[in-house]
């Protein structure tokens, strides 16, 4: 977000920047004008959304286009279910924009405050191992390249681009549209619940298959896990909702109000965490509802924090959150967040941390007063050794040289990155970092 004086800040605190110039441009023509006048004036130009990638992925330390005012809805296609969106759209606004149409988005992940264009190009993604991330829903999108062109990606134009266009990192030029293929609208049977946290981790090939989406998240210093499992069901089916106080008293009260405190407390007396872990268990969780599908995959997060994130190979998943016990252990740290753990089906966008193959994610966080590094740097290291890919929007160390060996398309998407951008218009230090220069 922008603040006054023009400085521009992540959600995380993380990443800040003062750019030269920020623009709110409204159209796609008022991005080509923007992308021009930066060109000709020799300064690199990114877009941003809501801000809630934890990595400098969206710093624009030359001009910052603003995408809130390019947002809304383009066109539907009735019949494809395929739903055209601008670029700034948030994923919040997306339920009430596909409700006349009996629509839905496949899957979400568990926080809707990012912008459409933002969570595809970092690869946000949900749980469930019949179902990709977010970009996987991509079937077209236009974006304004260096040269200020519009370039339209999808089935009949540029068709082998799609891959490359829908997880893209802000790399390839600003998208300015995104077409989605949607699903029916459905609802979802949402069933949470504390259980012992080895009796999931035997049985987690087992839960992970049965169900359409399951997570589950470990308090450090626990034997105790929160799983959630949601069951798709038909549109038409019965609802039954949490109630509004019900739901206020998970979500504001203990999920963020307690969990504030909980945190602040946890950092001046770090000795405390222990307890506070066991009773958030025992608080949070352990509800029964069914609800329309986005209001129950995504949760208020208003606690902030930091987050490292990395997809692993299914069959890692178990071996890697083990070796992370361990560590916790050994070091006698005092971790206050969850460790949250997801999964994902394999898919074929290119820089997409699923590419080729089934995946878990495991996902670190630290409360954002507190520094992250030498937990996060000492899981990276565990998560590297057990074949990781780190989440393009959260925290990491990584470089090409390492990426490199960790995709197989990576060649392939540097080089449309040379024809699209050669004087590196769209660059910025992460993607210099993390693509290469």
């Amino acid at each position: 977000m922008t603040r006054p004086g023009g400085r521009w800040q992540n959600w995380g605190r993380s990443e800040s920047v003062r750019p030269r110039r920020v623009e709110f441009p409204r159209t796609a023509d008022a991005v080509q004008r923007a992308v021009v006048a930066a060109a000709a004036q020799g300064l690199p130009i990114k877009a941003v959304g809501a801000g809630h990638s934890f990595t400098g992925i969206a710093v624009a330390p030359g001009v910052l286009l603003d995408l809130s005012d390019l947002s809304g809805l383009v066109s539907v296609d009735v019949e494809r279910s395929r739903v055209t969106f601008r670029a700034g759209t948030r994923l919040h606004q997306v339920p009430a924009l596909l409700a006349p149409y009996g629509l839905a988005m496949e899957n979400l992940g568990d926080i809707d405050r990012q912008s459409i264009s933002g969570a595809i190009s970092t690869g946000t993604h949900g749980t469930g191992s019949r179902f990709g991330g977010i970009a996987t829903q991509v079937v077209g999108a236009t974006l304004v390249t260096a040269s200020g062109e519009l370039l339209v990606v999808d089935e009949t134009e540029n068709a082998d681009l799609v891959p490359a266009v829908a997880l893209g990192l802000g790399a390839l030029g600003i998208l300015v549209e995104v077409t989605i293929q949607c699903v029916p609208a459905f609802v979802l049977h949402a069933v949470e619940q504390p259980e012992a946290l080895d009796a999931v981790l035997d049985d987690l090939e087992a839960r992970v298959a049965a169900a359409d989406h399951f997570e589950f998240y470990w308090f450090p210093h626990t034997d105790r896990a929160m799983t959630k499992t949601n069951t798709r069901l038909p549109e038409s089916a019965p609802r039954h909702p949490l109630s509004p106080v019900g739901k206020w008293v998970d979500d504001t009260l203990v999920g963020s109000g307690l969990h504030q405190v909980a945190c602040s407390v946890a950092r001046t007396i770090p000795a405390t965490i222990p307890l506070i872990n066991r009773v958030s268990v025992k608080m949070w969780g352990d509800r029964e509802f069914t609800d329309a599908s986005s209001r129950v995959f995504a949760t208020s997060r208003s606690v902030r924090f930091r987050e490292m994130e990395y997809a692993l190979p299914v069959e890692n998943v178990r071996p890697a959150f083990d070796a992370l016990r361990s560590l916790v252990d050994e070091k006698g740290w005092r971790i206050s967040f969850p460790v949250e753990v997801r999964f994902a089906a394999a898919d074929d966008r290119w820089l997409s941390t699923a590419h080729g193959r089934a995946s878990g994610y495991i996902a670190v966080h630290r409360y954002w007063r507190e520094d992250p590094t030498e937990y996060f740097e000492a899981v990276e290291k565990i998560m590297l050794g057990f074949d990781g890919r780190p989440h393009w929007g959260k925290m990491h160390t990584l470089d090409a040289s390492i990426l490199r060996e960790r995709y197989p398309r990576f060649d392939d998407f540097v080089a449309l990155r040379d024809r699209l951008d050669p004087d590196r218009l769209f660059q910025n230090p992460y993607l210099e970092r993390v693509l290469g220069g």
